[in-house]
């Protein structure tokens, strides 16, 4: 069996890495925009599906490849707080997130020949009061860019944060518990030691 990550994110390459699993990285493109109605948990399942797919039909001519994927989102009450767009958007996002909680869900999708499997893990995060100049300080160091949500819990974000209820590795973009055990299934196990 050949692992293949369908994603770019630095961030689920070195949680797969840091758990001992060697693969290697496709760069797969899909539509990520959300379908009218869509709940939360659907849409997030979706898009580690698509992503599975789109990468396994990048090398489905080879016997054994098996493509894992993934996609996060943040959920404040029932609305996706994604990537911000601009410096408006991005602070925004930390007034609403400021003292109260999330839920930040990861779902990942491992495809093959025969199967594909989707798991969706939730974890709640805290945040405490986050004043002004906090927030403005936040933009500056660069760090929400590409994060959804709009803060990195792995860094500067990470300050934020008062507790977690679940899954680290869910809020960093890999729930490496669930994903670990799931390539097993696999046959896939860790074999670095580093």
């Amino acid at each position: 069996m050949t692992l293949y990550l369908a994603s770019t994110s630095p961030r689920r390459r070195e949680l797969l890495a840091q758990a001992g699993i060697d693969f290697t990285v496709l760069d797969i493109a899909i539509d990520e925009q959300q379908r009218p109605n869509e709940l939360p948990t659907a849409y997030v399942e979706r898009l580690a599906k698509e992503k599975a797919e789109a990468g396994f039909s990048a090398v489905e001519a080879e016997e054994g490849a098996v493509v894992l994927a993934a996609d996060t989102i943040v959920v404040l009450e029932d609305d996706i707080l994604g990537k911000p767009s601009s410096e408006d958007a991005a602070k925004g996002m930390l007034r609403a997130l400021s003292g109260r909680s999330h839920v930040v869900m990861t779902a990942f999708a491992i495809k093959t020949a025969e199967e594909i499997r989707v798991q969706r893990v939730n974890t709640t995060v805290f945040f405490r009061n986050i004043s002004s100049k906090e927030i403005d300080w936040y933009w500056q160091t660069g760090e929400q860019s590409d994060k959804a949500g709009g803060y990195g819990i792995q860094g500067k974000g990470g300050v934020f944060v008062s507790a977690i209820s679940g899954s680290y590795t869910t809020v960093v973009g890999l729930p490496l518990s669930e994903v670990v055990v799931a390539l097993q299934n696999f046959d896939i196990y860790p074999t670095r030691s580093q």
